[in-house]
């Protein structure tokens, strides 16, 4: 696991589940669980400035390596062991709903977003919301192999956050695939940002902001 602690952040590492945990300066109402895309970590700079900004929002925000990046600190993640990343951040979710007394959101960067809508389907009671950044709508020059089946399985709200120049889905194409969740959804577009939504340049400021709109009814 890499990252680095601070005051306000601090390792965790708890039944199984690893990474960062942000903490406000005020006690934490509310929380999310953020996991990484195919190629990172939780020390990739998409999540450390995503859990910087809801921690500054007053929540509670844990950055995760899922299951098999604790396995192997390189590579990508295997189709055969996916369920094991999607029970891996259901135990981090489970563990914040330890930490805070609110609603608790999951999501996360990519592959990480991805496992998150898969789970959601899954169990719909798990999580208050999903934060999605660059959701990994179909492989690079590949439309036609969709990623989104399952959308009409998830009852609960959902926030995209995605780049007009992400070669895993076009602006149009995730309208389509939104529209397909029966649950409220928003599109947040960041002009002119790839995949990684500019790394460490990217401004989590208005998927917090819709965030806890949707919180707040």
């Amino acid at each position: 696991m890499t990252g680095g602690s601070t005051p306000n952040v601090v390792a965790f590492d708890r039944e199984g589940v690893r990474g960062y945990l942000h903490r406000p300066a005020a006690p934490a109402p509310r929380g999310v669980v953020l996991a990484h895309g195919a190629s990172g970590d939780c020390a990739s700079p998409i999540l450390v400035a995503t859990a910087r900004a809801f921690s500054a929002a007053c929540f509670a925000a844990l950055r995760i390596d899922l299951p098999y990046r604790q396995r192997r600190p390189k590579g990508p993640p295997s189709p055969a062991t996916a369920a094991q990343d999607r029970a891996g951040l259901k135990a981090a979710v489970l563990a914040m709903r330890e930490t805070v007394a609110g609603d608790v959101l999951m999501g996360g960067h990519s592959y990480g977003g991805r496992q998150s809508t898969m789970l959601a389907a899954e169990e719909p009671q798990l999580a208050a919301g999903l934060v999605l950044l660059a959701y990994p709508l179909h492989p690079p020059g590949k439309p036609e192999q969709w990623r989104f089946q399952h959308f009409s399985q998830i009852k609960i709200p959902a926030i995209f956050v995605h780049g007009t120049r992400d070669p895993f889905g076009s602006i149009d194409e995730m309208r389509k695939a939104i529209a397909a969740l029966p649950s409220p959804a928003q599109l947040i577009v960041v002009e002119g940002a790839g995949h990684l939504l500019g790394g460490d340049r990217f401004d989590p400021t208005a998927l917090v902001k819709a965030a806890l709109a949707g919180l707040q009814g």
